[in-house]
C-alpha cells in the first residue's frame, strides 16, 4: 500500500490535483469496505475531487466532496499510515465553509511520516505507480508499462546482460517521466526508442538457445 500512497501523495503536490486518485484507485477498490485503509484512500481521493472541483468553481461539488470525505476520515487516528489525518480534515473543513479558498492560496500539501512528499523523494515502485497514472492521462499507458517492466528486470537481475536484454537508460527515464513533467513528451519519445531496441534485441535471441529440430 505505501507506494500507491506515497505516489498519490506525490503526484497531488506536484500539482495533479486530478490524476493524484489514479495512483490509489485500483488498490482501493481491493480493499475491504469500512477498514481503515479503505476510509483512508477513500476519504483522500474524495479531498483530491474537492480540490479538482474547486479549482473548477464547482463551489457545490467541492463542499459536497469536502464534507463526504471529512467524514470518511473522522474516525481515523490522529496520524495513520504516516498520513497527518488532523491537517487533511483541518483543510476540508475549510473548503467547506470557504471554498473559494482555493483561489487564493494553494490547496494543502500532503505529508507522509512528517514530509511533503515530491516526486524526487519516491522509490522505484512508487514511481512506477506515479508513472502508470501520469502516462494514462497522456495515453502513454503500453509505452510506460512495457518501460517499467523492462526497468523491474534490470533492478531484480531477471534480465540476461548476455543475451543484449538490458539498457541501463530505461529506469532513469522512467523517473524522469514522473520527476520532470515539462520534458515529459520528450522522455516519452526516448522510451519508446529505447523500449523497441530492447524488444528488437530479445527478438533477436529469443530462439538462439532453444535446441534445434
Amino acid at each position: 500500500m505505501e507506494a500507491n500512497l506515497r505516489a498519490g501523495i506525490a503526484v497531488f503536490n506536484a500539482g495533479g490535483y486530478h490524476t493524484a486518485h489514479d495512483c490509489w484507485e485500483d488498490y482501493w477498490l481491493d480493499l475491504e469496505s469500512g477498514s481503515d485503509d479503505e476510509r483512508l484512500l477513500h476519504g483522500l481521493i474524495q479531498y483530491t475531487a474537492a480540490v479538482h472541483h474547486a479549482r473548477n468553481r464547482n463551489w457545490g461539488g467541492a463542499t459536497g466532496l469536502a464534507e463526504s470525505a471529512g467524514e470518511y476520515l473522522s474516525v481515523l487516528p490522529d496520524e495513520y499510515r504516516g498520513v497527518d489525518i488532523v491537517a487533511v480534515r483541518a483543510y476540508l473543513d475549510t473548503l467547506l465553509s470557504d471554498p473559494e479558498v482555493i483561489e487564493r492560496r494553494r490547496p494543502l500539501q500532503l505529508t507522509h511520516d512528517g514530509v511533503v512528499v515530491t516526486p524526487a523523494d519516491l522509490e522505484f515502485e512508487a514511481t512506477a505507480v506515479a508513472a502508470e497514472a501520469l502516462a494514462e492521462a497522456r495515453g502513454d499507458e503500453e509505452l510506460l508499462e512495457q518501460a517499467i517492466e523492462f526497468a523491474r528486470a534490470d533492478i531484480d537481475g531477471t534480465a540476461e546482460p548476455d543475451r543484449g536484454e538490458t539498457d541501463s537508460r530505461i529506469l532513469p527515464l522512467v523517473f524522469d517521466y514522473v520527476r520532470e513533467p515539462d520534458s515529459r513528451s520528450l522522455i516519452a519519445r526516448r522510451l519508446q526508442q529505447h523500449s523497441e531496441r530492447r524488444q528488437a534485441k530479445v527478438a533477436d535471441v529469443a530462439g538462439l538457445f532453444e535446441p534445434s529440430e
